[in-house]
């Protein structure tokens, strides 16, 4: 009977020392993370997404690796509703901007934010009136004068943008409802482009990213000329570039989320980890850095706080949609 009593013992032993370690083992990747741009290669969301993944390989963050996957078709509807097809998936996120909301307001594509789970808030973006460097325009005033001088004809001055309905046409709708001009808006599919287009004199300005123009700038070929914010940027090699309230006596501004979600119904233990993750990578030199140069704001923020903001942040693109005859109240 004793015998028998302490093989049980032993046996319910055993057991606890099997089960106990992995009961306890954390959540962690276990193949290769998709990281889905929903918008075209170069832009601000693509150029974050491919430092992301590079910074996760850089300081061993992730045991498996984020693989970038692009899909910009339908002004990012391809990009959403693709991950709103991996319900329950632990392995696909989506870095998300403004078309997180346009896209789905104004096409009426089967998608809203609530489909996703939320990750993480990155930071928040800028956007900036941009010109050719080889034009005469050295301040938004000057520029403005001869847009609304072309503005009654069919040689009006060419806006690039990202998409129809997108951030960039609701920036340049606010202008023209500001100060009385018109446009001709031209959609491209990602802010890269775009900017690519201005230096080519495809289109006469754009409002862009910092980051999708900085490069072209330092190389002398675009001229900025006005930042869509309450203050001017604060970093050192931004800070000459007047508010648009400066330049022009109009109080714009515009903010865009750069922010990740993840699959629908991602299980609770792979959104713990991510967000550990994100707040990791958010904090390293290299990732400091990136903002800094891009004249990114620092934002970071997860749980309530983010979906707050997001919630928040649609209400307000559904007011300007209206406001901008983009959509139907």
């Amino acid at each position: 009977m004793r015998r028998d009593r302490s093989v049980i013992v032993l046996a319910t032993l055993i057991a606890v020392v099997v089960v106990v370690p992995f009961a306890a083992a954390a959540w962690e990747p276990a193949k290769p993370i998709e990281l889905v741009v929903p918008a075209g290669t170069g832009g601000g969301a693509d150029q974050m997404a491919r430092l992301v993944s590079g910074l996760a390989e850089k300081h061993k963050l992730s045991p498996r690796p984020l693989l970038v996957v692009n899909k910009s078709g339908g002004a990012g509807a391809e990009g959403f509703l693709y991950v709103k097809g991996k319900k329950g998936d632990a392995y696909t996120l989506v870095i998300t901007l403004s078309n997180l909301f346009t896209t789905p307001l104004h096409t009426g594509i089967p998608f809203s934010w609530k489909d996703l789970t939320p990750v993480a808030r990155l930071a928040l973006d800028q956007f900036i009136l941009w010109v050719n460097a080889e034009t005469p325009y050295k301040t938004a005033k000057e520029y403005l004068a001869a847009v609304k001088e072309r503005s009654t004809g069919d040689n009006r001055m060419k806006m690039g943008g990202t998409g129809s309905a997108q951030e960039d046409q609701i920036i340049t709708i606010q202008l023209e409802q500001a100060l009385g001009v018109k446009f001709t808006y031209v959609p491209f599919k990602g802010g890269g482009e775009v900017c690519v287009n201005l230096v080519g004199k495809h289109v006469d300005s754009t409002v862009n990213n910092p980051i999708e123009c900085v490069s072209h700038w330092k190389a002398g070929r675009v001229r900025p000329l006005a930042v869509f914010d309450t203050a001017r940027i604060p970093e050192p090699e931004w800070k000459e570039i007047p508010t648009v309230k400066e330049a022009l006596g109009v109080d714009l501004s515009y903010l865009m989320l750069r922010g990740i979600f993840g699959a629908p119904d991602m299980p609770k233990e792979a959104v713990e980890w991510y967000t550990g993750f994100f707040k990791k990578l958010y904090d390293t030199p290299d990732f400091k850095k990136y903002l800094s140069e891009g004249a990114l704001k620092p934002a970071f923020a997860t749980g309530a706080e983010y979906v707050k903001w997001v919630e928040d942040a649609e209400k307000l693109h559904r007011d300007l949609m209206v406001r901008g005859g983009l959509l139907k109240k």
